[in-house]
């Protein structure tokens, strides 16, 4: 009988372990990968990417640059090393490959020579170059910079006697913005515009003046000018949206404006014949949401037309065809990234609408293509399965050319995800939302539900991977993520319909959605959970204090007090005049009706909040306050500091790993 326990036991252990290794586990995200940053050769024959990893001795993302064949899916790496290695650019001739990398120390560019596979750093610059272009004859490359300005302290003290030690000088700051989310206190200077022959050398500065001239570069066909876009206008802090596309004659370094309007214009791209120039913006009408649209200007009668007035989606990346008759562009359509062609007269083609997301922790969209020059299109392909991978377009249908993490995921069991429309309660406003199922999932039993809301708040979340919610699924949680009105990707007016109106009726939403769930018969009633992180951790806190259905909450990096966020986040000007109807002290009122803060004394439900220290999007403080709050009312809480975070808490992987384990045992505590 003993002997029968005991095999029982073991049997019983062994299962055990067997299900914990056959879905993901915290630490399987030191072994997830994606591909990023695609460049195609002009014959469409080659693909060239950047593979990411998670390296769990530095617990840091590092990149190496890889190709792979588009024909025989023959992949080889071009860069290796524990180090992050991006922004590929292929040559106009197709020789050589520039990127930036850090494996000195710092950011440098290099080129890699295809042919004969030598490689070699070509700068010594003492700030992170980005933005790298290429000139029409491979000659030189041209990027934008960082360059400080020289400082010197308006009181400097008397007296101090020859090997004193006093304190530290005190710290003068007269700068609009004088902190970045992720970059901390910043230093006085600008981003400047530089050129570096692609040999190697000393890089030249093109731009010398007090604006941030770092938008995306194209040069005119004969090589003698680029266009950039910047906002060099005398009130550019206090109106960060107004940007400009300007020429700079390289000859003579002046700079002319060629758009002028109250709005941002961005991504010059010149037609590859030099006629037209392509770029996207909007009119700023000081609303939280305006789809940008793709224009064209012709180079010799200046008339400027745009091509998507009717389109209502936002247009993203964008890239003219060889023969500059249109342009490729890719675009957000409820939750999935597509890729259409625009060309400058007839109707618009859909390319592809399965363009997968390269955000790694939460199902947000996104990603990147390129087209070559025959029209082969390249792009990042993921789903709710898998990370993002490299694949062509055959025929109309999507074909994948790399599989990153078979060896992490082929032996995984993971969720399902569903896709699910509700018309929500307020107004039958259809909404669009998905449901993870856990692995082995019985729709006979029932299960714990996790609520998880996008940040933004003007963002969207779709059918991609996301670890956090395969890891959630993976321990025995139903979770839905939906996209709530005010998410993008819906057209203008679905967008706007959070205007100086957030939070609002998105509660009504979400609790919808969960309702919708509740009614398909699995939902254990008594074990509902919510939680979010930056736009979803407000509508977290928002949800705590209109209903206390929830067991318990997680509230992420929240802004709890609209009017102390307006006054401490790193880009006021903006929010200040977007997302609200004028300065705190004139709108007191109207701040603090939107502010979870107002609704605090509702709280019932247990509710911990977790944000990293150094998070200048919504600080700490905003955190802190909701807090002690709670303390005050009596509710059960707790704070997770998370040290050097900023608000992307989960850039580094072991960061990830610690927001799912909170946020569960937080869960668990208050499972009935």
């Amino acid at each position: 009988m003993k002997k029968l326990l005991t095999l029982s036991l073991i049997l019983g252990c062994s299962n055990l372990a067997y299900a914990e290794a056959n879905t993901l586990q915290l630490q399987d995200v030191f072994n997830l990968e994606y591909a990023n940053q695609i460049d195609i050769t002009e014959d469409g024959k080659t693909v060239y990417f950047v593979r990411n990893r998670m390296d769990i001795k530095t617990d840091r993302k590092v990149g190496n640059i890889w190709s792979i064949d588009y024909k025989t899916k023959q992949m080889q790496p071009l860069t290796t090393g524990v180090h992050m290695d991006y922004s590929p650019v292929l040559s106009p001739d197709g020789q050589r490959l520039a990127f930036i990398s850090t494996r000195d120390g710092s950011s440098q560019i290099y080129i890699k020579w295809l042919k004969t596979g030598a490689m070699a750093k070509i700068s010594n610059l003492t700030s992170s170059p980005r933005a790298i272009t290429w000139s029409p004859d491979s000659s030189q490359l041209i990027f934008s910079m960082f360059v400080p300005s020289a400082t010197s302290a308006p009181v400097n003290l008397p007296g101090k006697p020859k090997g004193a030690t006093w304190a530290e000088p005190a710290k003068f700051i007269d700068d609009v913005y004088y902190r970045s989310d992720g970059g901390g206190y910043t230093q006085k200077g600008f981003s400047q515009l530089f050129s570096i022959d692609a040999n190697g050398g000393n890089a030249k500065q093109l731009t010398d003046d007090e604006f941030d001239n770092a938008g995306d570069v194209s040069f005119s066909k004969d090589g003698k000018s680029l266009y950039f876009s910047a906002n060099r206008h005398t009130n550019n802090q206090l109106k960060p949206t107004n940007s400009e596309i300007y020429k700079l004659d390289l000859a003579t370094q002046n700079i002319t404006e060629i758009t002028d309007r109250n709005g941002p214009d961005e991504q010059p791209k010149v037609s590859p014949n030099g006629r037209y120039l392509a770029y996207t913006g909007y009119d700023d009408k000081r609303t939280n949401y305006e789809n940008a649209q793709l224009y064209i200007r012709d180079l010799k009668s200046g008339e400027t037309v745009s091509l998507t007035p009717n389109f209502d989606r936002s247009v993203d990346q964008i890239k003219w065809s060889a023969n500059s008759k249109g342009v490729y562009f890719s675009y957000a359509d409820e939750g999935q990234t597509a890729l259409a062609y625009q060309p400058r007269s007839g109707k618009r083609k859909i390319i592809t609408q399965q363009i997968g997301s390269i955000a790694f922790g939460r199902p947000y969209s996104g990603g990147d293509f390129d087209v070559s020059e025959d029209g082969e299109v390249a792009f990042t392909l993921a789903d709710t399965q898998r990370p993002a991978d490299i694949a062509t377009v055959k025929r109309g249908k999507a074909q994948r050319l790399t599989t990153l993490n078979a060896d992490a995921l082929d032996d995984k069991a993971l969720a399902k995800v569903e896709e699910i429309w509700i018309k929500s309660s307020h107004d039958d406003l259809p909404i669009q939302g998905w449901i993870a199922y856990p692995p082995e999932f019985d729709s006979s039993k029932k299960y714990p539900l996790i609520l998880e809301i996008h940040g933004g708040p003007v963002a969207n979340y779709g059918p991609h991977f996301s670890a956090e919610i395969q890891l959630f699924a993976a321990k025995g949680n139903v979770v839905l993520y939906m996209n709530p009105r005010g998410s993008d990707s819906y057209g203008k007016e679905f967008a706007q319909t959070i205007h100086h109106n957030y939070p609002s009726n998105d509660f009504d939403d979400l609790m919808t959605g969960v309702d919708a769930l509740i009614a398909k018969g699995f939902i254990d009633e008594s074990k509902l959970f919510v939680t979010g992180g930056s736009g979803g951790g407000v509508l977290t806190a928002w949800i705590v204090g209109h209903t206390d259905r929830f067991a318990a909450a997680v509230v992420a990096k929240p802004v709890i007090n609209w009017i102390s966020f307006v006054l401490t986040a790193d880009f006021y000007p903006f929010f200040a005049d977007y997302w609200f109807p004028g300065k705190p002290w004139d709108h007191i009122e109207h701040y603090m009706k939107r502010s979870p803060i107002s609704y605090v004394g509702n709280v019932k439900t247990p509710t911990m909040l977790l944000t990293g220290e150094s998070d200048y999007r919504t600080p700490i403080s905003e955190t802190e306050q909701f807090y002690q709050a709670l303390k005050l009312q009596g509710v059960d809480t707790a704070m997770v500091r998370i040290p050097n975070a900023s608000h992307g808490i989960t850039a580094r992987p072991s960061n990830l790993m610690t927001k799912v384990a909170y946020i569960q045992w937080w869960f668990d505590k208050y499972t009935k």
